[in-house]
């Protein structure tokens, strides 16, 4: 293409993003949360069964096995940590699985670098039948801040239909203000009244959009499905609540879709709470854990959730953009398993759908091998993805500088994956696979197996 004419089309392009530009703003004034929560949650594994040595071994495991050092740093106790009320109405510890008290507790969490969360429910009774926190919101939260807690964990079981979810999630909240204790608020209420309208943006942090996880497939496709068109609500400060995560449970979960789980959780910005029992947590499950630039695109700066961008049948591409200009990317292959005949598949995603200009040069690296791959893209990217993975990629333009080209990285930054729907269009690139295996060709790939030419 000559420069001229790639001049013009860059401009074009350009004008066309510049419509689409917004400015991230954090969803609470109280500096909280601006980033997604990440740590760990007693619930996926263990239940109730939770007690004082199995919730300092964990605090002890999320710094010896690198957890906190990329980012895992909320320890949170899920139902089963309390008794029921003293005379006075307090809430307390249970002394038999905690002796030492949950001052104690907190003091301990504390002086490993740890923030402290704690679970209570919105009706008269926690999920587990023990006492709620509905009709008790201020003496509770005073009670959350004399233990030390940082973050809490508030369920909807056993409210009864004539008493309105917002007035009992927002009684609470204005509970937690009182207390002058900086309280990160989670909402578990299943994404009853559609949260993600407004509503609990005023008076919490994340707000889960899903029913309960479980560790199979099923239930994590599932809860990404319902996360379908919700990343226009969340931002730093509001988040989208998926659940948690399901990486080294009961080791019900393969390789791959363990990889898939996180690689969309982290895009999709929901928090991330590991849910696996740390003291035999495999070591491939834990390296999906601490896949640093994985857990970068959760994390990132510009705080804008990931989006489905393109679909064909099971063929799946999500995308965030990253501060500066890039993009994250997720190839989700959710074929049904079963067979051996086509373990891979190709997927494409085109410039024109994730906000880049068509010709812009970009780099492209693959996430979960922190590699750059050895050659630059101008309008689209092709790789092979296995069966239930979920291939992870960063797009960056080539040759943006942060000073001299700040106005284009504003504009690259604007662009939102949720102004468009899903794109259906066939992408002839995928087909080169077929024609691979059918003609018993090779199509030149790089390196690193990744097509080098599949164009007309």
């Amino acid at each position: 293409m000559h420069r001229c004419e790639a001049c013009i089309l860059l401009g074009t392009a350009i004008l066309l993003l510049s419509t689409q530009f917004k400015c991230v703003q954090s969803l609470n004034e109280d500096g909280l949360a601006v980033t997604p929560v990440m740590g760990w949650n007693s619930w996926n594994t263990f239940g109730t069964y939770i007690d004082e040595e199995l919730i300092k071994t964990t605090a002890d495991l999320l710094l010896e096995l690198g957890l906190a050092d990329v980012g895992y740093t909320t320890l949170s106790l899920d139902d089963g940590w309390s008794s029921n009320r003293t005379e006075d109405g307090l809430l307390i510890g249970s002394k038999s699985k905690f002796p030492s008290g949950m001052k104690a507790l907190g003091d301990y969490i504390h002086s490993k670098g740890l923030k402290f969360g704690i679970y209570s429910d919105a009706g008269p009774m926690t999920c587990a039948g023990w006492p709620g926190s509905r009709g008790y919101e201020e003496i509770d939260a005073q009670t959350f801040a004399s233990f030390g807690v940082d973050y809490l964990k508030y369920d909807n079981c056993f409210a009864p239909a004539d008493d309105w979810v917002i007035d009992r999630y927002t009684a609470m909240s204005r509970a937690l203000k009182k207390t002058d204790r900086p309280i990160v608020y989670s909402l578990c209420d299943w994404g009853v009244l559609d949260p993600w309208l407004g509503w609990a943006k005023n008076i919490s942090h994340s707000w889960r959009t899903t029913q309960d996880i479980a560790p199979n497939w099923d239930s994590i496709l599932a809860n990404l499905d319902s996360s379908i068109g919700l990343a226009q609500f969340a931002g730093p400060g509001g988040w989208n609540d998926a659940d948690m995560l399901e990486i080294g449970v009961g080791n019900s979960l393969t390789h791959n879709q363990e990889r898939a789980h996180f690689a969309l959780w982290s895009l999709l910005k929901s928090p991330l709470l590991i849910g696996a029992d740390l003291r035999n947590i495999t070591t491939d499950s834990l390296n999906v854990l601490k896949a640093k630039e994985i857990i970068a695109m959760n994390q990132d700066v510009l705080g804008v959730a990931g989006e489905l961008v393109w679909k064909q049948g099971p063929k799946e591409i999500y995308a965030a953009p990253l501060a500066g200009g890039s993009r994250g990317l997720v190839f989700l292959n959710r074929h049904c398993g079963g067979t051996n005949q086509y373990p891979t598949i190709n997927m494409t995603v085109h410039w024109s759908e994730i906000g880049l200009p068509d010709g812009m040069e970009a780099w492209v690296r693959d996430l979960w091998r922190q590699i750059d791959l050895p050659r630059t893209y101008n309008s689209s990217f092709t790789a092979s993805v296995e069966l239930h993975d979920g291939a992870a990629f960063k797009v960056t333009p080539v040759s943006l500088d942060l000073k001299r080209d700040h106005k284009m990285i504003a504009l690259l930054d604007g662009w939102r994956p949720w102004k468009g729907n899903p794109s259906f269009v066939v992408h002839n690139e995928d087909l080169a696979e077929l024609s691979e295996r059918n003609m018993s060709m090779e199509l030149p790939r790089d390196e690193y197996g990744y097509l080098l030419s599949v164009s007309k």
